[in-house]
């Protein structure tokens, strides 16, 4: 029996063969892409750290990685949910343009700011734009149909990386061939921040989005969305017109619905397996790269600018992490079987890279280490995303994506807190491998062993009758998803 939201999937006229439309699509993917590949352009952002600790700003070590740097984390988890609210509630575009707004303020709080205060209130404005990310990667999905989402998914991608890439080659060329000041690649990252804010102006605005501004239902028989069409109101005709809703229907909120059935789906291991890693090792990653230009520094103390290569290791670890996340889309296993043992088989080898460059003594072996870290991290956030998103409904995955990324937050900070930050421990950042580790030995840990019990109970497989009827494991795939074959 064919599942109705497929139904409605099959009785939607293909528009690809229009070709003024197709040509539209085309002018507008060209311009997302054009402005997600700038939005990138930040050369200067390899090499603050450097600048902060030398001649123009004249901080210590112990001001930026005890003082300025935890205040990241902790604006972070601040300002997370509210951004991620009104990404959506705002549609998108005046979130595009605060982002903006918050990179330029960002360089020019680093370019005129002289003291820890005003350091800290940059990495609060850099918050915001850590935060504002989302809107990018939601907007783009708002203006396309949903058979264009993979194609939209990969071009955006890789834009943002292309842009990411020539970033710091850019910033790398400029201090060492260029010996250009660190000031000056400063200025010239406000200058490119300038102009994706000029673009930002210029996008189009969706008259949608996923959670407050949801398309109404059509008179003529238009498709739901998925969530209505996996759990339809049991006494709501076909038909009917929306009216003002009672308070007493809190339970029949868009929201509520998605928390009820996201409890129902996190009794799936798969799901739960993967969540899981979300959170350690997205928290230990974060960690590292916060502070891995302050270790790099405390390695290779220099005042030659053009002997800093902070530029080169991004540029060589972002072409590795595009490479290792293509590759990752090539990898046919059964994933139901074998992703404890991956997941532990990488985390093993992330932490061995943690514990590298923390005690060696070579720069290059600093580089080297960080490179193949990142390069691992972005070999299994594709199979994570892939293996959370397959699953659930659009709505949920976004939320589910929210959670995990809201608690790996937490758990960061909780971190920083006590390790890095002056008021707990203050550790020196050669001092602090065991608690960045903190994140990445639970991952492997509670993938290994929590899932293996839940794994079983699952392999019993027919008997289950607590997760939802829709969901069964695939004898094809051997994965427990929403199986339509």
């Amino acid at each position: 029996m064919v599942p109705s939201g497929q139904v409605a999937e099959k009785q939607e006229p293909p528009e690809l063969g229009r070709h003024p439309e197709l040509k539209s699509w085309r002018c507008l993917v060209f311009y997302l892409c054009f402005y997600g590949f700038m939005a990138q352009m930040r050369p200067g952002e390899s090499f603050i750290t450097p600048y902060l600790l030398g001649t123009d700003k004249n901080f210590t070590q112990e001001q930026v990685t005890n003082e300025i740097t935890p205040v990241l984390s902790y604006s972070y988890l601040a300002v997370l949910v509210p951004v991620f609210l009104l990404t959506d509630y705002l549609r998108y575009k005046p979130v595009l343009v605060l982002q903006g707004l918050s990179y330029i303020s960002v360089w020019l709080l680093l370019l005129l700011g002289d003291s820890v205060l005003h350091m800290q209130f940059m990495e609060l404005f850099y918050s915001l734009t850590m935060a504002a990310r989302i809107a990018y990667s939601s907007y783009v999905f708002s203006l396309v149909c949903p058979a264009r989402y993979q194609r939209m998914a990969g071009y955006s991608r890789t834009a943002v990386l292309l842009g990411v890439f020539a970033s710091s080659v850019l910033g790398q060329l400029l201090v060492t061939v260029g010996r250009v000041p660190f000031s000056t690649v400063n200025y010239i990252s406000l200058g490119f921040l300038t102009f994706s804010l000029v673009l930002a102006l210029f996008l189009k605005r969706p008259k949608r989005s996923l959670f407050f501004n949801r398309a109404a239902p059509a008179r003529h028989g238009a498709s739901p969305s998925e969530l209505d069409r996996m759990n339809p109101a049991p006494s709501q005709p076909a038909d009917a017109k929306p009216g003002p809703a009672p308070l007493g229907a809190w339970r029949d909120w868009t929201l509520v619905r998605m928390l009820r059935e996201l409890g129902d789906h996190l009794r799936l291991p798969q799901l739960r397996l993967w969540s899981l890693w979300w959170v350690f090792n997205s928290a230990a990653y974060y960690l590292i790269v916060y502070y891995v230009h302050i270790l790099w520094n405390v390695v290779h103390p220099t005042t030659d600018a053009s002997s800093v290569y902070n530029g080169g290791a991004d540029a060589a670890s972002t072409l590795l992490g595009a490479i290792t996340s293509f590759s990752a889309g090539f990898v046919k296993i059964r994933w139901a079987l074998w992703a404890k043992l991956v997941i532990a088989g990488v985390t093993a080898v992330q932490a061995a890279l943690v514990f590298l460059m923390y005690s060696t003594s070579s720069i290059w072996l600093c580089y080297v280490a960080f490179v193949l870290f990142r390069g691992a991290y972005q070999f299994l956030v594709p199979i994570a995303t892939f293996q959370i998103a397959s699953s659930l409904s659009k709505e949920l995955c976004a939320l589910v994506f929210g959670v995990n990324t809201f608690f790996a937050t937490i758990l960061k900070t909780i971190v920083i807190l006590i390790v890095a930050d002056k008021r707990c421990l203050g550790l020196p950042v050669r001092s602090q491998p065991p608690g960045l580790l903190a994140g990445e030995l639970p991952s492997s840990v509670c993938s290994v062993c929590n899932v293996q019990s839940v794994s079983r109970t699952w392999g019993r497989s027919g008997e289950n009758t607590s997760a939802p009827s829709a969901w069964k494991q695939c004898p094809s795939c051997s994965s427990s998803t929403l199986c339509t074959s």
